[in-house]
């Protein structure tokens, strides 16, 4: 039997990451930039206000006693225009001028500094200036922000909505990026029919699909949920080799026990290295990874079980995915909590278990509710990890949590 780490190092030891591709910055956010973004023009462009006010020579409002509240002198000047964000009308600016400005205006020649509009009384055609300037006060300057040759988004950064904004600001609608990568689900199973069928006698509905196709997106992949592979064989084969070609990642559910999974498993054979092994946790034991197709497409035999097929792919295919978009850290954020019901787990296997994690208001501590384990709650219910935000991570040496040890805990809510 294999441990949870060596089924990992296996899996992980064939990421890879998409090809890259240019798309549209308004499609990039989150995904792993792909090349050195080099700006070609300053930003700002040109001298700009940076508040509403009045464009001034800062040597007009010094006064003739100082620059501090307590000792300047008001100083009156004539508004002589106004400049609108977007104007492509030059000001000069003469001495003993102002000039009302908006944010983001092109600052008159000659103009050194901005009076904001609380520093003055607000005069339209004669303004006064309540407190003193100094050059440079509420002005961008020219390159302030980037300058030409700059690097405004390297390659590897993850894409944030700042650059995706700093990505417009320089000019540049398209960037290259690792894409997302593209994973197939198909389950497999006599018994299954999709839910807009009513099951007969021995039938259930195909939950697999939907669920991990779920969980794929929520990893961030790009999904494609293929539904029932049914019929021969051959026919099979001809699904999978189908989504081998558009994949980087494919998902099988329901071909891992039993003489059909037997089946299934020579089928796949033929395509590739398929291997199906125990691993030392619990649900989930019995599951299978390998590489299929000429192109060697990272591929998982999941149990049919739904709960085990979701708990298998957080553990498994899920650090997969984020490996591939770039992300440092490709597992869950774990914390430490107290457990307030006790668990039982399987001797030599990880637990990892569904809960809920609260937060105790007075002493901020994480408290943990397990629904289930080896005994009590079954294991295989699917409404309770709909309720569970977390897993409850029982090493492979306990077999007893107690209320009130301390467990380790796996988040399951979204993260980017």
């Amino acid at each position: 039997m294999r441990s949870v780490e060596e089924q990992l190092a296996a899996i992980t030891a064939n990421a890879a990451m998409p090809a890259p591709v240019r798309i549209a910055i308004s499609e990039s956010l989150g995904l792993l930039c792909a090349e050195d973004v080099v700006a070609e023009r300053p930003l700002p462009g040109f001298v700009q206000s940076a508040i509403d006010g009045y464009a001034v020579r800062a040597v007009d409002v010094r006064g003739e006693s100082g620059e501090t509240l307590a000792e300047f002198d008001e100083v009156t000047l004539p508004v002589v225009g106004e400049v609108s964000a977007g104007s492509h009308h030059p000001m000069r600016l003469q001495p003993k001028q102002a000039v009302r400005v908006h944010t983001g205006a092109p600052l008159p020649t000659l103009a050194d500094a901005v009076l904001p509009l609380d520093w003055s009384d607000r005069g339209e055609r004669r303004v006064t200036a309540l407190r003193a300037v100094k050059s440079g006060d509420f002005v961008r300057r020219v390159g302030d922000d980037v300058q030409p040759g700059d690097v405004a988004v390297s390659a590897g950064a993850v894409i944030s909505p700042a650059q995706v904004g700093l990505l417009a600001a320089v000019g540049r609608s398209k960037v290259l990026v690792h894409p997302r990568p593209r994973m197939s689900v198909i389950s497999i199973g006599a018994e299954l029919v999709d839910i807009d069928r009513d099951p007969g006698l021995g039938q259930v509905f195909d939950v697999n699909t939907y669920a991990l196709a779920a969980a794929g997106r929520d990893a961030g992949a790009e999904v494609h949920r293929v539904g029932i592979a049914a019929g021969e064989p051959r026919r099979i084969r001809e699904i999978i080799e189908g989504q081998l070609i558009k994949s980087e990642l494919l998902v099988i559910t329901g071909a891992v026990g039993g003489a059909a999974g037997d089946e299934v498993r020579r089928v796949l054979s033929e395509m590739g290295e398929i291997d199906v092994e125990r691993v030392a946790m619990h649900p989930g034991s019995v599951q299978g990874f390998g590489l299929l197709g000429d192109d060697r497409i990272p591929t998982f035999l999941l149990p049919s079980n739904p709960v085990s097929a979701l708990v298998v792919f957080e553990v498994m295919v899920r650090p997969l995915i984020r490996i591939a978009l770039g992300k440092g850290n490709p597992r869950r954020r774990a914390v430490a909590a107290r457990a307030i019901a006790p668990v039982e787990s399987v001797p030599g296997r990880r637990g990892l278990i569904r809960g809920q994690l609260m937060r105790d208001r007075e002493t901020s501590e994480y408290l943990v509710q397990p629904f289930g384990g080896a005994t009590g709650a079954q294991a295989h219910l699917l409404a309770g990890l709909a309720e569970a935000n977390c897993l409850v991570v029982v090493p492979d040496d306990v077999t007893h949590v107690r209320p009130g040890d301390i467990v380790d805990v796996l988040f399951l809510a979204r993260q980017a």
